[in-house]
């Protein structure tokens, strides 16, 4: 697994890359997490409101252009559908040569299924969403939640603990402590990414985690927070996106 990471998700094009890893020092124990999003309806063309907000799929090999980022696809998904390792190999035939993470925005995705992803991108880590309705069909637990992502142990190198899923709802930290304390305990060697409402204003809501946890190494991402709106619907405001990459840098620290 690669090192932890602060990331920022709906970038649209490589000058915004640039400017934010102007911002990581070189030195840093954290890289920048390049978040761009994809759907199944954005993949194959389907009509969508999240088309004017995702970047065009064969603009993205130029937005992870640097070795040096967390060049991260989130593909979303939230119905089951048949032939998710085919969807997924065209998602990541656009991705270009720098990829470096998978991250899946859905609902316990087939396992098998992402054997077979694994299996031809072997280099490449794959980022399980633990997101509101997948704690629920879950049974609401924590211990719910560590028996389903043992189904993927040795497939996912990550899981992220988000119910917010890109809205900007702060995160419950004590909620999130619980699950990360199973996922700590049931699968050591697995990253643990948070999320829910981080922006420049709200990284305080990690104080809670930081305590619980003074020696694990976590990455953390932001989307919905980056912007005045909240709505990810709307272009980030780079300079909330710059403020929160400072604070979260210094706080990380």
């Amino acid at each position: 697994m690669t090192k932890p990471y602060i990331g920022i998700t709906d970038f649209t094009d490589f000058d915004q890359v640039q400017a934010m890893q102007r911002i990581v020092p070189p030195d840093s124990d954290y890289l920048l997490h390049v978040g761009v999003m994809m759907s199944h309806r954005t993949l194959h063309g389907l009509p969508t409101e999240w088309a004017k907000a995702f970047p065009a799929k064969e603009t993205i090999a130029s937005i992870f252009a640097s070795p040096d980022t967390y060049n991260c696809l989130h593909y979303a998904d939230y119905k089951s559908r048949p032939g998710l390792a085919d969807s997924l190999a065209t998602a990541l035939s656009y991705v270009g040569k720098n990829i470096t993470g998978l991250q899946l925005d859905m609902t316990w995705p087939d396992p098998g299924e992402l054997l077979l992803v694994q299996e031809q991108f072997p280099e490449m880590e794959i980022i399980l969403q633990v997101g509101k309705q997948a704690l629920l069909d879950a049974e609401s637990s924590p211990a719910g939640m560590a028996a389903r992502i043992k189904e993927y142990e040795g497939i996912i190198s990550r899981v992220l603990l988000d119910q917010s899923v890109g809205k900007g709802v702060p995160m419950d930290a004590q909620l999130l402590i619980a699950l990360a304390k199973t996922v700590q305990d049931s699968f050591p060697d697995m990253g643990i990414v948070f999320a829910g409402g981080l922006g420049p204003a709200s990284i305080h809501l990690l104080e809670p985690i930081r305590q619980a946890f003074p020696d694990l190494r976590f990455s953390i991402d932001a989307q919905g927070r980056l912007r005045a709106s909240g709505s990810a619907l709307d272009p980030i405001d780079w300079e909330l996106a710059r403020l929160y990459l400072q604070r979260a840098l210094a706080f990380l620290a």
